[in-house]
């Protein structure tokens, strides 16, 4: 006679074995990013802190980071090239944006595009607060001297008052019109339509207005 037979019982499994190759992979990537650190870090090291800084937020950011605006450099106005252009001289000072320029053998009034001074010589008005120090300013920048004109299709070639329209530059390429805003002796001028550096003029006065230069300064105008 046959033992009674239990048929609960189960077979026994056998052992399940640990798949190895995920962990093998997860391994290799932190190896990996250990050693790119590592290849690195010598790099960053050699750079100044500035650039460290723009590194980071560029790769943290992978462009402009949130909540700014990205704003043209000043020095953009320096691109105009003034390799091949023709250089005028400059006979006469009229005011801190007015200028004559002897062109061709006919002198031409100059009226510097984007910027405004204070008045000083329109006999229509009084002289105002801190036109003699603007004009001043300006004859000392150029008067006698060589400058490049250049023109802006968006502002057309002349203003109401027959005077041309015109960016001055030094041989060197200085941008006289931005250089007097930067240094307080004018203000950003917009008339009617955005012209070609408006961008670097706008920031330019912000700039001088932070550091109360010229006749930003608290004791200009307030004796």
């Amino acid at each position: 006679m046959n033992p009674i037979q239990n048929t609960n019982i189960k077979p026994t499994q056998p052992p399940q074995k640990i798949r190895t190759w995920p962990l093998i992979l997860i391994a290799l990537a932190g190896l990996v990013s250990v050693i790119s650190l590592i290849l690195l870090i010598p790099q960053y090291l050699q750079k100044p802190l500035s650039q460290l800084q723009t590194s980071i937020l560029q790769i943290s950011f992978q462009g402009t980071p949130p909540g700014t605006t990205q704003t043209p450099p000043l020095t953009e106005s320096a691109l105009f090239s003034a390799s091949d252009a023709p250089q005028y001289k400059v006979t006469r000072v009229v005011d801190g944006d007015t200028i004559v320029v002897n062109i061709n053998g006919q002198d031409e009034k100059i009226r510097l595009i984007g910027v405004n001074t204070p008045e000083s010589v329109d006999q229509r008005r009084p002289v105002e607060c801190f036109g003699l120090e603007a004009s001043n300013y300006t004859k000392s920048l150029l008067e006698n001297q060589n400058v490049i004109l250049e023109s802006d299709p968006t502002q057309g070639n002349t203003d109401k008052y027959g005077r041309l329209l015109r960016y001055i530059f030094l041989p060197d390429g200085t941008n006289i019109n931005l250089h007097l805003i930067q240094s307080g002796y004018a203000h950003e001028y917009t008339y009617n339509k955005p012209y070609k550096y408006q961008n670097q003029f706008k920031l330019a006065q912000t700039q001088a207005e932070a550091s109360q230069k010229g006749l930003w300064s608290p004791n200009t105008c307030n004796p």
